[in-house]
């Protein structure tokens, strides 16, 4: 009875390796010089019986923890495509595993901040590991505070 215990225990090892394996090969990280990402940035939702305002948050995370990537571009659009506001006079280097955000100081109301968005572009000098960009949605409706995020999709990309 016991060297079937051993048996089993020799037999399923190894599968629990390969798809532990298999988990982190398909988890595979990339190293870029470069993206160009979209990421949605809402003004408001619509509640039950009015619409909820909601102020935007872009915070930018260099992951790289050696080096730095340099942010070169956040415009912030409205619904209709219309370019609202450039948040950068000069690009910004982040250093490794640093952070900084971009506060929508005046969120648009009704259907113009509905589909509002950004555009962030970053480089490096260095392959470095993708950074984690979200824009972070708050407000409040009375005593009732609402908090979400979403999160952006690459639109071009430099690997050399």
């Amino acid at each position: 009875m016991k060297n079937l215990g051993k048996r089993v225990l020799i037999s399923i090892v190894p599968a629990m390796i390969v798809i532990a394996l298999g988990t982190v090969a398909s988890g595979a990280i990339k190293l870029l010089k470069g993206q160009t990402i979209y990421i949605p940035s809402y003004s408001n939702v619509l509640g039950d019986y009015q619409p909820i305002n909601l102020r935007a948050n872009l915070v930018i995370h260099n992951t790289d923890p050696v080096h730095p990537i340099t942010v070169v571009r956040i415009d912030n659009y409205d619904t209709n495509g219309n370019m609202v506001e450039k948040y950068l006079p000069k690009p910004v280097e982040l250093k490794a595993l640093a952070a900084t955000r971009i506060t929508i100081k005046n969120p648009k109301k009704g259907d113009e901040g509905a589909g509002a968005n950004f555009i962030v572009q970053w480089k490096s000098e260095n392959k470095v590991t993708e950074p984690l960009i979200e824009c972070i949605m708050v407000g409040a409706l009375g005593t009732q505070g609402h908090t979400f995020t979403s999160s952006g999709r690459i639109i071009a990309e430099e690997g050399d």
